[in-house]
């Protein structure tokens, strides 16, 4: 299911990234604790009575050396773009300013729903200064204080009131859904068209021609397909026309919607921190991957290039070993049908269920040859394993303390678990649970 997209906008210094974090629920860092998966600050998931969504904080949104007014009209420019409901942050402490009626014509203008929220409202006597707010043509005013998180539940009350309908799944079980993304210019359209031997996504050499995710059926050896093609993952905002480092919010939608993503990497330009930073978000949200080397046909090569950009892959993209690679050309076409199998597999590995039995001879055999060391004087004792969901495989292990459950222990039972059962290309996840 696709979550509803809320972006959080208004002027420098009234508490975006503030409200952000408050509604996320914790100081979002930068770098996951996990080698490799690197996090954009400005985008997270939240949930509010239930209703899960993803967050944008155009606060975190830096645009260089660009003038004031024109960062402001930029991150409403992507709030616009991206976002199903928009909340407008002002201050309650400065009152109207020329600022916020700027961002308030752009987004007025959008059509989007609109929430307004005056911040830093830190005491009662200050409600009654927010009522120069209702100026700016989106209703009732809702006054908050992000340092001290009053008033959050009444706005996102109100915020989740604008969300979209769920959709109904368009497509049959039996078709396998997979997205390309990938940095700008990798060439995701272009091998959509090759696949397609026709011109049926418009392809530039210029970074960001295409605007909107396209949904293309397919058929290959009584297999049925849709491609989701992010298309460089932006619409029209101009902010997307000079910079790659917003092109994970392009990604979002695309990889929720899929079974199979295929992460395309640029075999003339190598990989880039954001290529890393793209991928790591299909690889939290748990989709199958497969990475994509296009533009192979560009390179010069001998019998030792191939394994070397292997190598650089494996070592920059840690945190997805169990990734499959494959190396394609979409303008000769070559190897471009090899991926359709690799698609099947790692669809079927994505949706493998693992017998309980045979799954407790593998955790025990492990334990034996390997038992968990000693944490504060107590060892960690495995009782029993059982699968308990599938996209992605996930494996609830119960144990005396899920505590004593260390990191290096956990990577060492998945990598147990894939050494006995096919789930390449698929993450796989293991949950430490308390034996009742």
């Amino acid at each position: 299911m696709v979550k509803p997209v809320v972006a959080i906008v208004g002027r420098p210094n009234v508490g975006k990234s503030t409200i952000f974090n408050r509604i996320v629920g914790e100081r979002v860092s930068i770098v996951e604790d996990e080698p490799g998966v690197t996090r954009d600050r400005i985008y997270n998931t939240a949930e509010w009575l239930g209703k899960e969504f993803n967050i944008i904080d155009t606060g975190g949104i830096d645009l260089g050396d660009e003038p004031f007014l024109a960062q402001i009209r930029a991150q409403a420019e992507i709030a616009i773009d991206e976002a199903d409901v928009i909340i407008l942050i002002a201050s309650g402490r400065e009152g109207v300013t020329d600022a916020d009626e700027q961002v308030a014509k752009i987004l007025y203008r959008s059509n989007k729903p609109v929430v307004l929220a005056v911040n830093k409202v830190d005491n009662p006597e200050m409600r009654d200064q927010i009522y120069d707010f209702y100026a700016l043509g989106f209703g009732e005013p809702f006054p908050i204080s992000g340092s001290h998180g009053l008033g959050l539940g009444d706005l996102l009350d109100e915020t989740i009131k604008h969300f979209p309908a769920e959709d109904e799944e368009a497509y049959d079980e039996d078709v396998i859904k997979f997205s390309l993304i990938g940095r700008p210019n990798v060439g995701k359209s272009s091998i959509v068209n090759a696949l397609l031997g026709e011109e049926r996504v418009i392809v530039s050499n210029v970074a960001g021609t295409t605007r909107d995710a396209i949904d293309t059926s397919y058929t290959f050896e009584d297999q049925d397909y849709v491609m989701i093609d992010t298309a460089g993952m932006r619409k029209r905002g101009k902010v997307y026309e000079n910079t790659e480092k917003y092109s994970v919010l392009r990604a979002m939608r695309a990889i929720e919607r899929s079974d199979v993503v295929l992460v395309v990497l640029n075999a003339e330009e190598g990989i880039r921190e954001q290529d890393k930073k793209i991928a790591g978000y299909a690889h939290e949200a748990g989709r199958a991957i497969i990475i994509v080397v296009n533009k192979w046909d560009a390179i010069e090569k001998d019998e030792k290039t191939m394994n070397k950009f292997m190598e650089d892959i494996r070592e920059h993209f840690l945190f997805m070993s169990y990734a499959p690679i494959v190396f394609v050309s979409a303008l000769t076409k070559k190897r471009l049908t090899n991926l359709f199998p690799v698609i099947n597999q790692v669809s079927e590995n994505h949706a493998l269920r693992v017998q309980s039995s045979m799954l407790n001879d593998v955790i025990t055999d492990a334990v034996a040859m390997n038992p968990a060391p000693m944490e504060k004087g107590k060892r960690l004792k495995i009782f029993y394993t059982t699968q308990v969901a599938i996209k992605p495989p996930a494996f609830v292990v119960f144990v005396n303390e899920p505590e004593l459950m260390h990191f290096s222990y956990e990577r060492f039972l998945e990598n147990r678990i894939r050494e006995a059962f096919p789930f390449e290309g698929t993450p796989i996840r293991v949950i430490p649970r308390r034996r009742k």
